[in-house]
């Protein structure tokens, strides 16, 4: 047996990986076609793991056993062509360290809210007292925790891309939040094929395993039509009453699992509007299959806090409030975001464009924003899409000059919104970075 694995992308997951393959006694070496973080290096040479950056050495990397490839980088590049047509196997940083744990794992997708839930859930069950880690899109990498934790449970949120290379890794608690439109640059403009990549996450499931979707989600019902799954099907919903799974009624979310039940007023839960009455009853069903008694569901549905960059208050300025929403990368994201938002939005959006198709947001648009900050290299598509849907609209290519032109736009009793539909990778390292640099730019007013 080939004992050599090579890992691609020096990021968090890349890192991950080769600590655990070192752990488990393979001959390990990553590739990084940029530049690794200094901390990165750190642990790579307290590991012992050779590594190189700003390149890829074919004759270092195809003589590998398998390789674990960073979800960001797409299969289209000429290495990943390179490997798979030489038929080396090439997987994710996820279904590499499944191989090592025998945790249960509670697996979190969706085109939004994917992070507010799986925080929430590991929120939850923390409180519980359980034995549980955070990893997969959030937080510590997953092989990262295997290699160096020993937790219970583990709490995975898994984006399309992580999924893909994905193959005998099995969820016990799958849930599929919803599925827009989204990362369809990575998937030849089809949107079946991106449905396809999200419905991994219920591969290799067993009668017993248990898979929360949303009823009330039109395209992950239709492709759930035509699939079989042995997984106990537990749907969460705002339009219909059902006998097993969460739903609202009046002004109550009621979940049953089983002879179990909880019910809560949803003006008590901590995460308000209508996308996240779904995050909470996923959370809230995941946490009775796991025996989690009523009182803790509730304190912990009650008392948790928002994540950071998702409609994060930042502050008022002059009666203007100041919200970062800026992992939302998508159009849902922001439909959520203006719909849950009540005054005069002056909306900062923009960045790199994954195929956006920006007509689900016109009405919202035309009725709630005065003003479009457009924050990035190339605005065309957006001006294309808004003018004369606002009034006004200019361009911008810093967040300290996006931020100075939204003060000066915004009136006390106004909302200024950072809620880009885009990518962030054309004038910040990530999402993370774009909305730190909103925060200080406002604090800075």
């Amino acid at each position: 047996m080939n004992n050599r694995l090579v890992i691609l992308g020096g990021g968090e997951s890349g890192v991950g990986a080769a600590v655990l393959a070192k752990k488990q006694g393979y001959e390990v070496f990553l590739s990084d076609s940029g530049i690794i973080q200094p901390q990165a290096k750190t642990l790579l040479n307290e590991y012992g793991v050779e590594y190189e950056e700003g390149k890829h050495t074919l004759s270092l990397i195809m003589t590998a056993g398998e390789v674990v490839k960073s979800p960001g980088i797409p299969d289209t590049v000429a290495v990943v062509e390179d490997l798979n047509n030489a038929g080396i196997p090439v997987i994710s940083e996820i279904e590499f360290a499944g191989r090592y744990t025998d945790a249960r794992k509670i697996c979190i997708t969706g085109s939004n809210g994917k992070t507010t839930t799986s925080s929430l859930i590991y929120y939850l069950l923390k409180n519980a007292g359980l034995n549980v880690g955070l990893a997969g899109n959030v937080g510590q990498s997953f092989a990262y925790q295997v290699a160096t934790q020993n937790y219970d449970i583990y709490v995975l949120e898994l984006s399309s891309f992580q999924l893909d290379g994905m193959y005998d890794f099995k969820a016990d608690i799958a849930i599929l939040l919803n599925i827009t439109p989204d990362h369809l640059d990575r998937y030849h403009q089809d949107l079946q094929e991106y449905v396809r990549a999200k419905f991994r996450i219920t591969q290799n499931m067993a009668d017993d395993d248990c898979f929360i979707f949303c009823r009330d989600d039109e395209i992950s019902m239709e492709h759930l039509s035509r699939i079989v799954l042995k997984a106990k099907m537990l749907p969460i919903t705002q339009k219909l009453i059902v006998s097993q799974g969460a739903y609202t009624e009046g002004e109550q979310m009621k979940v049953k699992y089983g002879e179990e039940e909880f019910e809560m007023f949803l003006n008590e839960l901590a995460l308000q509007g209508k996308h996240n009455v779904y995050n909470s009853m996923a959370a809230a069903l995941s946490a009775k299959i796991m025996n989690i008694s009523n009182p803790v569901i509730r304190e912990s549905l009650t008392s948790f806090k928002s994540i950071p960059h998702r409609m994060e208050q930042v502050a008022k300025v002059k009666g203007t409030l100041y919200i970062n929403d800026s992992k939302a990368t998508n159009v849902n994201s922001v439909w959520y975001a203006l719909e849950s938002i009540h005054t005069p939005v002056v909306w900062i959006a923009g960045g790199q464009d994954k195929g956006n198709d920006y007509t689900p947001l016109y009405g919202l648009v035309q009725d709630k924003v005065k003003a479009m900050i457009c924050l990035g290299v190339d605005n065309k598509k957006l001006h294309k899409c808004f003018e004369g849907k606002v009034p006004c609209m200019i361009d911008t290519t810093s967040m300290k000059e996006a931020v100075a032109r939204a003060y000066e736009l915004a009136q006390s009793g106004d909302t200024v919104l950072l809620s880009p539909a885009c990518a962030s990778f054309d004038l910040f390292r990530n999402y993370e970075d774009r909305g730190n640099q909103f925060r200080e730019a406002v604090r800075r007013l």
